[in-house]
């Protein structure tokens, strides 16, 4: 039987949203949490953000990129078809304070990450701003489902053809210097480690508490396996019980990319077959 998609569809090129029936994950769920799934009861262990949590109709919305197989074998699932696993929440939920004036800044899929942050910020009473990115027009997802949160939205595209053209962090820069009237004292930033990696090198001399939401490779995510394991502030965490939220001035993002890279090789052969 598994656990029913009830929708599924394209966002942007390769990357699916899908709506599926866990009412088990809404009942306790909070913003910055995630679930392990697997499509089918051989397949990989994926994690995934809970991007969207509807309590009342017991069901969550799950954004994923097509990147390797398993990735890829879960963006094929069609509307009606179901998933083996879904485990969850898991992690630990944000913590959300009202600060004032608060940006999320996301890049790709990453948009997807900090949607319920976004969320959770207005609810607190907070400005909340959202820089969102992609390579092109195409990219930039949930533009509207944040506008309808968020006191603004920036969209910004590498290519121009959307929006701000340039990077998230360029256009970050720029809102925080012209923000002396309400200044920004928080930033919750996911997407691409160099993009997480440059958004704390913008905010770290400014002295702006910033948060990344941090990818590592997982497998069972209860802390067992040592899988997701990052270096904090020189101390050795766990993505999956510590975070998957963590201080962005802290992060040793080299160490987490070079994680991320490790079985690539592998995921290109597997994709070939």
């Amino acid at each position: 039987m598994g656990y029913q998609v009830l929708e599924s569809v394209w966002l942007a090129p390769n990357v699916r949203k899908l709506l599926v029936a866990a009412p088990h994950v809404t009942r306790n769920c909070g913003p910055g949490q995630f679930v392990i799934v697997r499509a089918t009861p051989d397949g990989e262990r994926i994690p995934l953000t809970i991007g969207f949590a509807d309590k009342a109709a017991g069901t969550i919305s799950l954004f994923i990129q097509a990147i390797g197989k398993s990735t890829t074998d879960l963006c094929n699932l069609e509307t009606g078809s179901s998933l083996c696993d879904v485990a969850g929440p898991m992690g630990k939920k944000t913590t959300i304070h009202n600060v004032g004036h608060a940006v999320i800044v996301g890049g790709g899929v990453g948009t997807a990450v900090i949607y319920p942050q976004a969320r959770a910020l207005k609810e607190q009473g907070n400005y909340v701003s959202a820089i969102i990115g992609g390579r092109s027009k195409p990219y930039v997802i949930l533009e509207e489902e944040l506008k309808a949160v968020c006191d603004a939205v920036y969209p910004c595209t590498d290519d121009g053809s959307y929006g701000f053209k340039g990077f998230v962090t360029q256009r970050l820069g720029q809102l925080i210097t012209e923000s002396t009237a309400n200044p920004v004292k928080e930033v919750i930033t996911a997407g691409p480690v160099p993009m997480m990696k440059a958004v704390a090198e913008v905010t770290r001399p400014l002295g702006i508490h910033t948060v990344a939401s941090l990818n590592p490779i997982m497998v069972d995510g209860t802390g067992m396996c040592g899988g997701c394991r990052v270096q904090v502030g020189g101390q050795m965490l766990f993505a999956c019980v510590d975070g998957p939220e963590f201080d962005a001035h802290q992060v040793d993002f080299k160490e987490l990319s070079d994680r991320l890279t490790a079985y690539r090789e592998h995921e290109q052969r597997c994709m070939a077959k």
